[in-house]
């Protein structure tokens, strides 16, 4: 079955889909669009199409509803709700609801990814957190406290036994082949956590202890050639922000 597919009789031959092919694997013939090699799967003549002629039959199209520009958000409380964004350490002894955990991982999966490869899993540690957290532990305590070789502000912290989620009810872990995929990805997900009122921590000591231990990347189950980019610790705050923080000046390269 093709991965994209044009229905002649809805076909008009307008050539908007030849036009955002980002391939070039689309051309009109005949007064209709035909495919050629090349198509990333990407979705955007789906997308575009303005009588719905074109399908991807082995697609979800669970969500695929009407266009929702950026506009529809306000800019300017965007902007501040963004830079109003903390890290949480603090979490109330509170699950989160299974309908925020899909709609986290929602977001995550429709985070844009390098030549559309979709190629990031999100790794969910549930009936292992425990266990996991205990090995990092075990490890930071055992290297003669080699956390404090990747942080100085661990100079002066204990790693006690609830160091790595912080007591969090979810743990979730990104990873991909590609880092910068599976960070746009988490980045998406920060962003939808926090609109429905709870906190992130990533935990770079999490992920560094997948480097530094190959049981406990082992334990993850991750997808061939794939790696822990980011972990996400998630729950509901309990901590409150009165204020923005103050951040360095702007640093503006202009050539």
């Amino acid at each position: 079955m093709d991965k994209v597919t044009i229905k002649k009789d809805l076909c008009t031959g307008c050539g908007q889909c030849v036009k955002d092919c980002v391939a070039a694997a689309l051309y009109i013939e005949g007064g209709k669009a035909k495919f050629r090699e090349g198509c990333i799967e990407c979705g955007h003549c789906f997308a575009v199409c303005p009588v719905g002629a074109i399908d991807m039959p082995e697609y979800s199209k669970d969500g695929c509803g009407d266009y929702v520009p950026m506009t529809e958000i306000d800019s300017d409380t965007l902007l501040e709700a963004m830079k109003s964004r903390r890290t949480c350490r603090h979490y109330k002894d509170k699950p989160v609801e299974q309908e925020k955990i899909d709609k986290i991982l929602e977001a995550g999966r429709y985070a844009p990814t390098g030549a559309n490869k979709q190629n990031v899993a999100f790794t969910i540690l549930g009936s292992k957190q425990d266990e996991l957290e205990k090995s990092c532990v075990s490890l930071f305590r055992a290297g003669v406290n080699i956390g404090k070789h990747f942080s100085q502000s661990l100079k002066n912290n204990e790693i006690d036994d609830r160091f790595f989620f912080k007591g969090a009810p979810l743990v979730i872990v990104v990873s991909g082949s590609n880092s910068v995929d599976a960070t746009l990805a988490s980045a998406y997900m920060e962003i939808e956590a926090n609109s429905l009122g709870l906190g992130v921590l990533y935990s770079g000591f999490f992920v560094a202890c997948t480097y530094l231990n190959p049981r406990i990347k082992a334990m993850l189950k991750l997808p061939r050639g794939h790696k822990a980019v980011t972990c996400m610790i998630i729950g509901y705050p309990d901590v409150k922000y009165k204020r923005i923080t103050p951040r360095r000046p702007l640093k503006i390269n202009k050539l």
